[in-house]
């Protein structure tokens, strides 16, 4: 069942609601993003940089042992999931900047990640000798599938049949809250086994990483002066990372299970957070 649910459900859920996404979207939209790239380096900053480091922090002002505090940088290191995508789009926030994050960031993170974590199995005396790898088409073509592809069809709809695009803007909005729901209801009951090990053992210092990386995108965005719908989507991508991505290399490159135990909390946390942003902004920020 979790196998049908991570390969085949969510992907073409994710696909079909950035169909939807797309029609929403211009080419003027993401031109702004290059000519005023401000948001976008802020945001990639947070992401591949800010949050490994507030990852190290907790791991060691908690004193986790080896296995949870690797499996915890793991998850930072990881890119942000097209989940963020959905929520920033519900919170009424900037989804161009959205979407460019978590394709830009997907590509800088098949060498990003490898660095942090070689550092951490450094650091924290695990494994050193092993290198990871992350598969270069597979991510490409991942992103391509879920996110560029998808989206493009929706601008071009938009462009060439602007009246199918406003007719379905509201439904495909609607279908994303629910494909939200959907998700969030599937992990828990795939993973139920381990999430209650997994929140009484790493589940308050999960919960501080995720409010941390969401407040410090939030934070950047105001001194810096961005508008408020760039901090929504610098938080949410901060907040949602690619847990499908840090399971793998936990249980299949390293072959620990151990070390998905903080993915399977925060997991949780990411989208009970995102599920409350949802909830005050999808209206005020209207």
């Amino acid at each position: 069942m979790s196998d049908i649910l991570l390969d085949l459900f969510l992907p073409c859920s994710l696909a079909i609601i950035m169909l939807g996404m797309g029609m929403s979207l211009t080419i003027r939209d993401f031109s702004r993003i290059f000519r005023q790239p401000k948001a976008a380096i802020l945001g990639i900053i947070n992401q591949t940089i800010i949050l490994p480091l507030i990852a190290f922090g907790l791991a060691i002002f908690f004193k986790l042992d080896t296995t949870m505090a690797v499996g915890l940088i793991i998850l930072a290191s990881c890119p942000g999931g097209p989940t963020s995508n959905i929520i920033t789009q519900i919170c009424n926030g900037n989804l161009a900047l959205s979407v460019t994050l978590t394709a830009v960031i997907s590509f800088i993170s098949i060498i990003s990640t490898q660095v942090t974590i070689s550092y951490a199995l450094s650091y924290f005396n695990t494994y050193s000798n092993i290198k990871i790898e992350l598969p270069f088409a597979e991510t490409v073509m991942q992103i391509m599938a879920i996110t560029v592809l998808p989206i493009t069809i929706g601008m071009m709809i938009k462009k060439y049949h602007p009246k199918v695009s406003s007719r379905m803007i509201k439904p495909m909005r609607t279908a994303s809250t629910i494909i939200f729901i959907l998700i969030l209801t599937g992990i828990i009951a795939t993973n139920y086994s381990t999430i209650g090990d997994a929140i009484q053992r790493v589940g308050w210092v999960t919960l501080l990483l995720n409010l941390s990386i969401i407040a410090s995108g939030f934070l950047l965005a105001k001194i810096f002066k961005l508008h408020f719908s760039d901090a929504i989507a610098i938080g949410v991508d901060g907040g949602i990372q690619n847990a499908t991505l840090a399971i793998v290399i936990s249980t299949s490159m390293l072959n620990n299970i151990e070390m998905a135990i903080p993915t399977a909390a925060y997991s949780i946390w990411m989208y009970i957070t995102g599920g409350i942003l949802m909830w005050i902004l999808s209206k005020k920020n209207q």
